[in-house]
């Protein structure tokens, strides 16, 4: 594999592992319609269970010394060419700006890969999430060796007290503002010593190691520096919405996330037809 750009994002939630499992898959199916309108947004094309004969990865699934076997796969594209910076989409062959997502989902290790079919081999993304009932204190859950251990960089997201860019802030979405009393979590303090990470129970922390490739001359360093950059933009402002709306999944099952999974896919071909352009990245089409 080529010398990708290599980051490491540790977010840590005040929830447990298992309450997490639901409120990601709940909140996907909810962001997913925030950032899907006007032609652009998510299009899901397949969502089923994998196993050993249906499925599979190209590579085995381990993390934190496991391996697994058995989840859910999910092939979505996504449809940006009015939601990248303007030097992009000034560069970008008609057609191009279309990324295909692929995710194997075996709660608690997901391994994500996003490439486009236009820059094939040249474009990937990879991005391998751990859950884990700490405070973002594992130094190597991962398990990386070589290149990609030495040249790796943390960065710890503080959902709670980390700077939201204008454009993005919602006091809907602000943990500070917002309690969730079925849940039993009052708003999180707003400070900048991140204290709370040390103090709140249940505690646990989403593991995202984010591997980028994206050659293309004299672009390849910019590119991968924006990934990153969006990256960590939306890791923040999506586990900030996973917080707050953690009452509207209180109590739910996995089976009545698919049933809304299943409805979702619905709503999103027929939302992508129609109406705005969504999301966070709407607001930054002119951004040089």
């Amino acid at each position: 594999m080529q010398n990708h750009a290599i980051r490491e994002f540790r977010v840590v939630l005040p929830m447990s592992v298992e309450n997490y499992h639901v409120g990601q898959l709940w909140s996907v199916a909810q962001a997913s319609k925030n950032e899907t309108g006007g032609g652009e947004g998510v299009e899901v094309v397949v969502n089923e269970p994998f196993d050993a004969n249906t499925n599979k990865p190209e590579t085995d699934l381990i993390a934190n010394g496991q391996k697994f076997t058995t989840g859910q796969y999910t092939h979505k594209i996504y449809h940006l060419s009015q939601k990248v910076p303007g030097f992009i989409r000034l560069l970008a062959p008609k057609g191009s700006l279309e990324v295909h997502e692929k995710a194997w989902n075996a709660y608690p290790y997901c391994r994500t890969v996003i490439t486009n079919d236009y820059m094939k081999e040249n474009m990937y993304i990879i991005i391998e999430s751990f859950h884990y009932a700490d405070n973002g204190s594992t130094e190597n859950i991962h398990n990386l060796s070589g290149r990609d251990l030495s040249s790796r960089t943390v960065v710890k997201i503080d959902v709670a007290n980390d700077k939201v860019p204008s454009k993005d802030y919602k006091p809907e979405w602000d943990p500070c503002k917002v309690p969730a009393p079925k849940s039993g979590r009052g708003p999180l303090p707003q400070d900048k010593t991140g204290e709370w990470m040390n103090a709140v129970k249940p505690v646990m922390c989403c593991y995202k190691l984010v591997k980028v490739w994206f050659k293309w001359f004299g672009l390849q360093k910019r590119m991968e520096s924006f990934i990153l950059t969006q990256e960590q933009r939306l890791f923040l402002n999506f586990h900030r919405q996973v917080v707050c709306w953690q009452d509207n999944y209180h109590g739910s099952t996995i089976e009545d996330i698919r049933r809304i999974e299943a409805q979702t896919k619905e709503d999103l071909e027929k939302q992508r037809r129609e109406g705005p352009i969504r999301g966070t990245m709407a607001s930054d089409k002119d951004d040089k």
